[in-house]
């Protein structure tokens, strides 16, 4: 019976839709049964034509019969849902009814045939319809004509030698099993021509459209609220009215709410985008709004759904779009800026290192007093150190707005290990530093871009001899594990606390503390290093506590980089506990456990 009730409910709404717009209340319900009784009835016709086939009309003229039928029926059905006047075309429709009911009586036999019972259909249907009793006595007026009718029309050639056979039963038969199950389905709901009661009752409590929807998937049940909030009629969101004004996109998001509902779940939530009509000019063309939906459980398996506006969320999302375009927009702003000023600074800076290279060599003659050399210097150092600078915050620039160029090649990882040594040596001597390199025998090569492999150990041995207190040590170790490099660089510096570990990368950030406020820097050299790790798919992690000294882990694959990753989620600094243990290493990279 549920069954039913759910086809019923999908049929009644597909009625609803061939009703005028024009027509509400009451009027709307008894037209949609005359809508649902038009379409049907030739179905009875059909059936007397299967039937009586021994009336003596022959075959051609049976199907032209019933191709006349449905094609008057539907035709005034039609009429119904351009026009909205059923009176005249219900009047008339009972009037063939009869018409039908008295050939079909005279084709079987006469009065003594089982398809007599037929006649009844007249003011039952009459009085199913329009529920008057008007219409009940307009319905046995025509019954009775019918039956007079039948004797003129028993008279004719068409029903000449018909006789009364068992098989006639079956058209009485179906279509009383037809009409007691409308009938119970009337006696059960109280006899309400409004099954919108539950809707209505939520509709009291909240500010939604309500709708119910059966276990097919169809609406069968919308509030009165949907005037208001949609600015549709409620008719006009039946059947699966609704499912043909959800964005073509949210669709799928909606079908596997119902699915998860008719599966058993108690509750489901969606957000999807229903078109409306336009109100006024300011509506796009196709004014798609958007709504959250509520699906709970309702009565005999169909599903009560809550519609409310989201207009909310709506604009947050918008400004969310908008505020992240702005972003986008001021990072490649700054990019370009980034870019211009580099450019134009390593131009005059060039022309002063290299002129004061020449002064300090004396190329052109000796300088006359020993602070002119002096002084040539620290400005040869200066310049030296603003197009370093210049050159790590053109690199970030390069990395952030994805333009940095590598290029992977094969070399011999211990050849840029000896290199960073090499260069670093110096400095690590003027501070008595031990610098150790722990580079495992066999490492081979590895396929990644030797000259961003040189910036990164170069970058992280020079802030490591730069925070190590003279007579410290730093050491540079790599080894091979599986299809990936692990090298490190580590040190007895002052290490870094653990609130400060998860700001380390970021361009421009330096960890102030009575030690490094001694140390010139822009605080880019690690940033650049997370940049050019993420470029070679690599991982990076750090291992520090105050006054221990820190441990700065990469891993790269040995065989390059399998693609260009765009996010950020690759070289991310993963955050380590500052309370340093014994290490262990675990496959891609040092922990501390």
């Amino acid at each position: 019976m549920s069954r039913y009730g759910e086809f019923s409910g999908a049929m009644a709404g597909g009625c609803d839709r061939l009703v005028h717009p024009s027509i509400e209340g009451s009027e709307r319900l008894r037209q949609r049964r005359l809508v649902g009784l038009l379409l049907g009835a030739p179905f009875i016709v059909a059936g007397a034509g299967v039937v009586l086939v021994s009336a003596n009309l022959g075959a051609a003229a049976i199907f032209a019969v019933i191709f006349a039928a449905f094609s008057l029926s539907w035709l005034a059905a039609l009429s119904i849902a351009a026009t909205g006047k059923a009176a005249q075309i219900g009047v008339t429709a009972l009037l063939g009814g009869a018409v039908a009911v008295a050939a079909i009586v005279a084709a079987a036999g006469g009065l003594t045939s089982p398809a007599t019972l037929l006649v009844a259909a007249l003011p039952l249907e009459a009085l199913w319809v329009w529920r008057t009793r008007k219409a009940a006595l307009l319905g046995v007026c025509a019954a009775v004509a019918a039956l007079m009718l039948q004797g003129l029309l028993g008279s004719m050639s068409f029903a000449e030698g018909a006789t009364a056979s068992v098989w006639q039963w079956l058209l009485p038969a179906a279509w009383a099993a037809v009409y007691l199950v409308r009938a119970m389905e009337f006696v059960g709901n109280g006899a309400d021509e409004h099954v919108k009661a539950p809707a209505d009752a939520l509709e009291q409590i909240l500010k939604a459209v309500v709708l119910r929807i059966g276990h097919n998937g169809d609406v069968v049940d919308v509030s009165e609220q949907a005037r208001a909030m949609l600015r549709l009629q409620p008719e006009l969101l039946l059947g699966t009215a609704l499912f043909d004004r959800i964005h073509v996109a949210d669709r799928v998001a909606y079908l596997c709410a119902l699915a998860d509902m008719r599966d058993g779940a108690e509750m489901r939530g969606v957000e999807l985008r229903l078109r409306l009509p336009k109100f006024n000019d300011n509506d796009t063309v196709d004014n798609f709004r958007p709504f959250a939906l509520e699906m709970m459980k309702g009565e005999a398996q169909s599903i009560v759904v809550v519609v409310r506006e989201n207009d909310t969320v709506a604009e947050l999302r918008s400004e969310l779009a908008a505020a992240a375009n702005a972003v986008k927009s001021a990072e490649l702003a700054k990019g370009n800026f980034l870019a211009a000023v580099s450019h134009e600074l390593r131009t005059p800076l060039n022309a002063i290192i290299g002129f004061s290279d020449m002064l300090l060599h004396e190329m052109f003659g000796p300088l006359q007093e020993p602070r002119q050399k002096e002084y040539v210097g620290i400005v040869r150092e200066s310049g030296q150190h603003l197009l370093d600078v210049v050159n790590s915050i053109l690199d970030v620039s390069k990395i952030e707005s994805g333009c940095y160029a590598i290029n992977p090649e094969p070399f011999k990882f211990r050849e840029a290990v000896d290199m960073c040594a090499s260069m670093m040596t110096l400095q690590a001597e003027a501070k008595a530093l031990d610098l150790a390199v722990e580079v495992a025998a066999g490492i081979g090569e590895i396929k990644a871009d030797r000259r961003a492999i040189q910036q990164m150990l170069i970058n992280l041995v020079s802030n490591a001899v730069k925070f190590t207190p003279d007579g410290g040590r730093v050491g540079i170790g790599a080894k091979r594990l599986g299809s990936r490099l692990h090298f490190w660089v580590s040190d007895t510096g002052i290490g870094i606390a653990e609130e400060d570990l998860s700001r380390l990368g970021t361009p421009f950030m330096q960890i102030q503390n009575d030690y490094t406020r001694r140390f010139e820097g822009t605080g880019l050299g690690l940033s650049l290093v997370k940049g050019l790790v993420a470029l070679h798919d690599g991982t990076m992690s750090i291992e520090s506590a105050p006054g221990e000294g820190t441990t700065v882990t990469i891993s790269l694959p040995i065989e390059g980089p399998a693609f260009r990753p765009s996010q950020e989620a690759k070289g991310e600094l993963m955050r380590l506990p500052a309370g340093r243990t014994k290490e262990k290493h675990d496959g891609s990279l040092r922990k501390a456990s």
